[in-house]
Order: C-alpha cells, then structure tokens, then sequence
C-alpha cells in the first residue's frame, strides 16, 4: 500500500485550510491564528481551550492536520473502488469539498464541544468554498498523481 497519496494529501490540504482559516478569522474578525487554534482544540477540550495557550493551539494543529489526513485517507480507500474519483479529480474533488464540509458542519462540529453559534450565510459560503478548493482539490488531485 501506498501512503504517500494520504500522508501528501493530509500535509498539503491541511495546510491550505489552516491558512485559509488564518486569513478568513482575520479578514472578518481580526482574530489571530492561535485562537483560531484553540477554536478548533475546544471540540475536544472545551472552553477551556481558549486558555490553554500553547499547549492547546498545538492540540488544535495537531487536530487540523489529523482530520485533513483522515479526509485524505478516505477518499484515497474509496478511489481504490470508484475510479472515477481519480478518473475526474477536479469535478470530484469539489464534490468531495462540499461532501468534507457538510460532514463537518452538521456531524463532527455538533458533537464535540465546540460552542454552538449561529451560522451566517456569507459564512457558510466561505466556509464551503475554502473546503472544496482547499481541502476537496488538493486531496483529489493529489490521490490521482499518486495513482497513476
């Protein structure tokens, strides 16, 4: 088995998204990186993630990478069975973005212990469009370089 596809696609979707939510919080709400951090430790450690420091913005990296890793895991397994995953990367990566954010937004987000707030339109749209072409694209394109 070939783990370059998932460990690439993992490193390079992860990072596009983590920048992407860097410059968005700052953009509309002048929030730093490290808070975007702890937002994003709170699913698993609650609010006190947001005075955790150091320790729980690393906690929050750590989990960025781990869910761009494990999104990249399962769209690598399911190419394996449906080719045309690979065979359509940019169609199919952008399907897989809007697939990654619902499942996000409306699955994972609800059952950790992320403060629930309410969601704006201009915000679900940006947040839509960061997954599909930073996280859905990159993971498509990458799996298929990886396959051929």
């Amino acid at each position: 088995m070939n783990f370059q596809p998932i460990f690439w696609g993992g490193l390079i979707a992860g990072t596009l998204d983590i920048l992407a939510a860097f410059l968005t919080a700052w953009w509309r709400g002048g929030i730093g990186p490290v808070r975007v951090l702890h937002f994003i430790s709170s699913g698993i450690v609650g609010s006190d993630a947001y005075s955790g420091g150091f320790k729980t913005a690393l906690l929050g990296l750590a989990l960025h990478f781990l869910i761009a890793t494990v999104a990249t895991a399962v769209f690598y397994f399911a190419s394996r069975s449906f080719l045309f995953l690979i065979e359509r990367p940019i169609v199919m990566g952008l399907i897989y973005g809007v697939l990654v954010y619902l499942f996000m937004n409306f699955v994972v987000i609800p059952f950790s212990s992320i403060a629930q707030r309410p969601a704006t339109v201009s915000g679900r749209v940006i947040g839509v469009l960061t997954i599909m072409f930073c996280v859905g694209l990159p993971i498509a394109i990458i799996v298929r370089r990886f396959s051929r």
